[in-house]
């Protein structure tokens, strides 16, 4: 008799502990938890999953949408904000329901069970290509805050060096190596999701402090007349404005993507049935944090607002203690990417061990497998955020295509495909016009961005 002739107890409502790490065959839970050494966990509580999925949500992109109401004006950009967070929901809520009915429980066993191998291996790809994407951008992005950066002959001192003066103790290289073994490294060793329940809630904390920095300092600002209400609408003057308006789209998209964590967070969680208020309640919580750090960076820098506008903290604000608010601002931040990255590197190992182990046993019972995978997904990283500093024109195009892939068009053809006829009418008009806009707007993306670093490398201009 093997493991699944063995037919488990009824199950009440609470699921004492789920934790299905990859795309293998899950194991009974009372077996689980004792082969994977385990005491006596009862399952995720409703809040850390909340702060664990919240964590996933709001990452780097949140520096980016003040940006976007550049773009679309605030109206518009808050609009389509809000228009998002509803998709996601809308795609998150397929990916559940098919996985009930096909009673898989990993992304891409949902994938597998509605278009064979090939189907999760490309999933598989697209988290690799997504989230070694970003954790690369937040690396640099915290050797940039941390050690400094050179733009265009420019440097840009970073905090230390602000505080200390030039050492090779906080040189790029050095920070880094001491960023990823004494942070990184501890917090990507824990197995299950819901350990970094605490660091997430301090991520979550964290991107808090930073927003009540910013709207303190626009506040006081606008109450001195320093600074004047932005533009409502988008400024559209001929078809090159028209089609710039759809570059935003992708910012919009890698800002909610989450989907790759969804069915983690699910079978760890206490209760099955509190997945859904899960991802409304996060989603809620980054929409309300996106629309006011939009509104808010915005309001302060106007046409000012560059495209990550941490760059826009860099020089005096104007006000009593502008260089301390300056540096409240970076330090946060930076601690905030710091917490991001074991939630986002958590999917990224299980989707690797996947592809180059598919018929191994779960990756939580192989400590050799979990330990070689880390350490060389770690090194990977560490090199490219060091030796790639010019990731931030690679990531527009890759990682933007493979979030648009996880965030919509798998979850739409999920339903299109309707394996397992419970795909209504409606659902299948929204899943086709989930694919129609995800295409169009990243092909209209990725065009307008290809032409404008094409104008900018031939000099026939500065980019729009």
């Amino acid at each position: 008799m093997t493991i699944g002739d063995i037919k488990p107890k009824k199950e009440k409502k609470s699921r004492r502990s789920k934790h299905v790490f990859d795309e293998k065959a899950p194991l009974l839970p009372k077996q689980r938890d004792e082969d994977a050494g385990y005491d006596e966990f009862n399952g995720a509580s409703f809040t850390g999953a909340v702060f664990n999925l919240s964590t996933t949500i709001v990452g780097a992109g949140i520096m980016a949408l003040p940006a976007t109401m550049k773009v679309l004006g605030l109206v518009l950009g808050i609009a389509m904000i809000i228009f998002m967070a509803f998709l996601t929901d809308a795609s998150i809520e397929f990916l559940l329901r098919f996985s009930r009915a096909g009673k898989t429980t990993s992304y891409g066993s949902l994938m597998g069970d509605a278009f064979g191998k090939y189907g999760r291996i490309f999933l598989q790809i697209c988290v690799l290509v997504n989230n070694i994407g970003v954790l690369i951008v937040y690396m640099i992005i915290i050797g940039d805050v941390l050690s400094g950066t050179s733009s265009s002959g420019v440097h840009h001192a970073g905090i230390l060096e602000g505080w200390f003066g030039e050492h090779w103790w906080n040189g790029r290289t050095f920070v880094l190596i001491v960023t990823t073994l004494g942070i990184f490294s501890p917090l990507a060793c824990f197995k299950r999701i819901d350990s970094l329940r605490f660091t997430s809630a301090l991520s979550v904390a964290l991107a808090v402090v930073f927003l009540v920095i910013t709207v303190g300092i626009a506040i006081v600002k606008l109450i001195s007349g320093t600074i004047m209400m932005p533009r409502l609408l988008p400024d559209v003057t001929d078809m090159t404005s028209f089609w710039k308006l759809f570059t935003v789209v992708p910012v919009l998209v890698t800002a909610y993507i989450c989907h790759y964590n969804v069915h983690s967070i699910d079978n760890e969680l206490e209760d099955s049935t509190q997945i859904r208020p899960v991802v409304r309640t996060a989603l809620a919580l980054c929409s309300t944090v996106y629309i006011m750090i939009s509104f808010f960076g915005f309001l302060l820098f106007g046409d000012a607002t560059l495209d990550d506008v941490l760059a826009n903290f860099d020089s005096d604000l104007g006000i009593p203690y502008s260089s301390m608010l300056n540096d409240a601002v970076r330090v946060s931040y930076a601690a905030h990417l710091m917490l991001v990255f074991p939630i986002v590197f958590f999917p990224l190992r299980l989707n690797m061990d996947g592809l180059l182990f598919p018929s191994a046993r779960p990756l939580s019972l192989s400590n050799t497998r979990f330990a070689f995978v880390t350490a060389g997904l770690m090194t990977v990283i560490f090199l490219g955020a060091n030796f790639i500093p010019s990731i931030w024109d690679a990531f527009q195009f890759t990682g933007a295509t493979a979030a648009v892939c996880l965030g919509f068009i798998f979850p739409a053809a999920i339903t299109l495909r309707d394996r397992h006829i419970i795909a209504t009418k409606k659902d299948k008009i929204l899943a086709l016009f989930m694919i129609v806009l995800a295409v169009f707007s990243n092909l209209v993306a990725i065009y307008s961005d290809a032409y404008a670093l094409f104008k900018k490398n031939s000099g026939a201009g500065p980019r729009a």
